[in-house]
Formats: C-alpha cells, sequence, structure tokens
C-alpha cells in the first residue's frame, strides 16, 4: 500500500521537556555513532504526544538522531503501526479483523465504526474526536472479537457494547479496558474450572487492565510524566579508583613569585584550533543558522552553547577550526565537513543564498 505523508501538515514539533529528556535517555543506549537504533522509539514517543506523525516530527527526530530525513521517512512510512494522519482528538479506534475476532463478530463492531465515526478508515468524525481503522491480529483470540482504543485493549465487544464505550469517550468519560463482559482475563465465560484456589492477592482488574486504570491513562495522550522515567544505565556505580601514593613534586622557590602561566588551551578530542566565540549574539540578533544545510533547532543550540551566532564566524574558520569544532560538536562529529558549512556560510554571510536556505525559506 502507498503510504504518503499527509496533505496539511503543521508547522513544527517539539518533544515536551518530559518526552526530550525521555528521548535522550534512549540514545544514551546505544554507542556513539549508533544513535540511529533510537529512531523507532523516539518516532513512536512523537506519535504518542501528537497522536499521529507528522513530516515537522519526522524531521525533528532525524535532527536529534544526526540523521538524513529520508532515511526517518522510510522507516515512518514502512511501518503502519505509524499513523501519516492525523487521529481523532479523543481516541483512534483499532478493530481486530483477523480470523477469530472475524467469526466473532468484528464486522459489526466496523459497522458501528462506520456509523458512528466516519463512512471510511483513517477519517475524522465531524467533531473530530474520533477516527477508526481495521487492523491485523492483536493477539487477543480468546476474548475475540476485540479493539485497541488508545494504548489499552477492549475485549469481549459486541455492537452495542463498543457504540457505549465511543459515547463515553465523547462525554469525557474514561472507559476500563480488558473483558467487556465480566470475564477477569482469558477464562472460559461460565467460569475457572480449575486452580480455584489461587485468587489470593488478585486485583479487581487484571494485570493489564490494573495499570491502566491506576493511571488513568488509556486514552490520554503521552506526555512523558505518567511514569518515571527509567533510565537505569546510566546510574550504575562505577568502581573506586585506588588511591594513588605518587608524591606530589616540590614546588620551586624560584617560580613563586613569577607572572602567571598563559591559559592552558581547550582541551578537544583529537587536536584542531578553538575559533573564536562571542558570549552572546550581536544586537541585531544571532542569525538563522537552519539556513546551513546540515543545521537543525538541536544542532543550532549546540552551536549557541559553544559561542557561535553567525554566518559571518563561520565563514572565517580555518582547516584546524573546522576540526575542532567536528570533534566538539556532541552527538554531531563530522557534520561541519561532512556538509561544507564554512562555504555555504560565506554565501549567507554576504547575503546570497543557497539552495539549501532558498527551499528551507519556502517551507
Amino acid at each position: 500500500m502507498l503510504r504518503r505523508l499527509h496533505h496539511d501538515q503543521p508547522e513544527s514539533f517539539a518533544f515536551t521537556a518530559a518526552n526530550e529528556k525521555w528521548a535522550d535517555a534512549q540514545i544514551t543506549k546505544y554507542p556513539q555513532g549508533r544513535q540511529a537504533s533510537a529512531v523507532i522509539p523516539l518516532l513512536w514517543r512523537a506519535q504518542e504526544q501528537e497522536g499521529w506523525l507528522s513530516r515537522p516530527a519526522i524531521e525533528a527526530v532525524a535532527d536529534k538522531l544526526d540523521m538524513a530525513y529520508i532515511r526517518v521517512l522510510e522507516v515512518a512510512t514502512f511501518y503502519f503501526m505509524f499513523q501519516l494522519k492525523p487521529v481523532g482528538s479523543v481516541a483512534h479506534i483499532q478493530i481486530c479483523g483477523t480470523t477469530s475476532c472475524m467469526i466473532c463478530g468484528a464486522e459489526d463492531l466496523v459497522a458501528v465504526c462506520k456509523d458512528k465515526i466516519a463512512s471510511k478508515s483513517h477519517e475524522l468524525s465531524s467533531d473530530g474526536k474520533f477516527s477508526w481503522e481495521e487492523v491485523e491480529c492483536l493477539g487477543a483470540c480468546s476474548n475475540a472479537p476485540m479493539a485497541q482504543i488508545g494504548k489499552d485493549y477492549y475485549e469481549d465487544l459486541t455492537a452495542t457494547g463498543l457504540a457505549d464505550l465511543i459515547d463515553g469517550l465523547a462525554n469525557g468519560q474514561v472507559p476500563t479496558p480488558g473483558p467487556q463482559n465480566g470475564r477477569y482475563a482469558a477464562e472460559p465465560l461460565s467460569g475457572l474450572t480449575s486452580l480455584k484456589d489461587h485468587d489470593s492477592g488478585k486485583t479487581q482488574y487484571n494485570a493489564s487492565a490494573q495499570l491502566a486504570v491506576d493511571l488513568s491513562d488509556t486514552v490520554k495522550r503521552i506526555d512523558g510524566s505518567e511514569v518515571p522515567i527509567l533510565t537505569p544505565w546510566l546510574n550504575k556505580s562505577k568502581p573506586a579508583k585506588k588511591p594513588t601514593t605518587k608524591k606530589a613534586p616540590a614546588k620551586s622557590k624560584q617560580t613563586t613569585k613569577t607572572a602567571a602561566s598563559p591559559k592552558a588551551a581547550p582541551k578537544t578530542a583529537s587536536g584542531g584550533k578553538k575559533p573564536r566565540t562571542m558570549k552572546a549574539p550581536r544586537k541585531s540578533g544571532a542569525d538563522d543558522l537552519k539556513l546551513i544545510k546540515g543545521v537543525g533547532p538541536k544542532m543550532e543550540k549546540l552551536c549557541n552553547d559553544l559561542g557561535f551566532y553567525h554566518f559571518d564566524q563561520i565563514s572565517k574558520w580555518s582547516a584546524d577550526e573546522v576540526a575542532w569544532v567536528d570533534q566538539n560538536l556532541e552527538g554531531f562529529r563530522g557534520r561541519v565537513s561532512r556538509d561544507n558549512w564554512v562555504d555555504q556560510a560565506k554565501i549567507l554571510a554576504s547575503g546570497g543564498e543557497t539552495e539549501f536556505s532558498v527551499r528551507t525559506k519556502s517551507k
């Protein structure tokens, strides 16, 4: 199936502060230079935040991972779990239509969606609150027919039950996920026939449904604050260093009143010379460094943090200075040389335009 980006795109995308922190933590799972491995988790988080994947969201993830836009677009359009069109502001309903659900009444559920939401899948309801689609097996065959709404399963559905769920959601209610016919999990509807004495400590709902109820976020967009941002791999204790017995060299009396030694050069990863920097942009304001091919919002902020705000600063970098910057753009090493920032900056500093800057401004 041909999957295209939606024709109506928002102007920008940015992770919430909590989701930004979460995304940064995911990247630390991978070795330096392998951050592209986090592309699916970050795309999924962007979708959980907004409900769907817009072009700005895809490009923001690409910038964060130092990937070409087309590479991230390939991932987003390949996997059907990524929604490329706006979904309902309240809920996007996914009806399982595979064998078990089909023979147990999935077609009746689809009919409800067509009647109460939209005649075609992936279309918004008239009030923009709902959308729906039919999907392949969601793996709850023993509780067929079922649907996934938001992040949870609603099982043992009937046409009337689904209609009531949609009406409840429209009125601001948060329905309880899990079986909708009184079953606890996937035991026989008539009741347990074995293991009847293993109910001690049982929660009100099965584990999955209970967690959703406890968090009260079954259909809520994720902003990163629902659960602790767990990054245990960042908090591993390092082995204590063995105390050294090496004595410090004795101070020479002859040098106690001499002039202060010159300031040491900044440390770099592998040589190079640090360019001249600025503590703040000029009064006229910083240049839009994103007009340089290879510079996205995250890269621009990193450049600003290093003291680079203007095209003419970059246009004057020597080969040694380029080497320094290349080594000190944390997470984006080699970007300056690869995209030839200096030549681009010379054109932009003189008031000219590059093919990339013209394309960027036209957006």
